[in-house]
C-alpha cells in the first residue's frame, strides 16, 4: 500500500527485487526508468449519432519496456536470464518488484512487473582513462503493471 505524505518522495532511494535471483546488498540498481503504460483510445462513431464527431471508448493496454542499470559486480544471473528467454522463452518469465523507500527505507510505494522478461541486455561501456562505474543495462518486456 503506498504511503501518502505531504512532500514527494526522493527518486534516489529504491529496492529492485527479481524473483528467483539474488541481488547482492551492495550492488543494487543505480536507474530505473519506462514505469509506463498507456491505453490506446478507439474512435467509434454510430451511424444515426448526430453529432458529427466520434467518441473516444478506451482500448488496449500497452506497457512500455523497463531499463534497469546497475554496476557489473562479476554476477552472471541477468545474462543467464537471457539465455534462458533465447531457449526456453515462456517458462523464465518472473515477477519484478520495485519499491520507492521513504526515509526511514520503508517501502512507500510498489511496482509490480508481471510476467517480465529480459528483452535487451547491454553490457558496459570501457574506457581506459576514465573514473567511472561500469555499469550493464536490462530491459524488461512484461505483461502488466501492478502499483501497491
Amino acid at each position: 500500500m503506498a504511503t501518502e505524505r505531504e512532500q514527494p518522495f526522493g527518486g534516489f532511494r529504491f529496492l529492485v527485487s527479481v524473483e528467483g535471483i539474488t541481488i547482492p546488498g551492495h550492488a543494487g540498481f543505480s536507474e530505473v526508468s519506462g514505469l509506463d503504460v498507456e491505453i490506446e483510445p478507439i474512435e467509434y462513431r454510430a451511424g444515426n449519432d448526430p453529432d458529427l464527431t466520434s467518441r473516444k471508448i478506451p482500448g488496449l493496454r500497452k506497457y512500455g519496456n523497463v531499463t534497469l542499470k546497475r554496476g557489473v559486480t562479476g554476477s552472471l544471473e541477468f545474462w543467464e536470464w537471457m539465455v534462458q528467454i533465447a531457449t526456453e522463452s515462456v517458462s523464465a518469465r518472473r515477477t519484478v518488484t520495485i519499491q520507492l523507500l521513504d526515509d526511514e527505507t520503508n517501502a512507500a510505494y510498489t511496482w509490480k512487473l508481471r510476467n517480465a522478461w529480459p528483452t535487451r541486455y547491454v553490457g558496459p561501456s570501457l574506457e581506459g582513462n576514465a573514473s567511472t562505474v561500469a555499469i550493464e543495462v536490462l530491459e524488461l518486456a512484461h505483461e502488466g503493471l501492478d502499483i501497491e
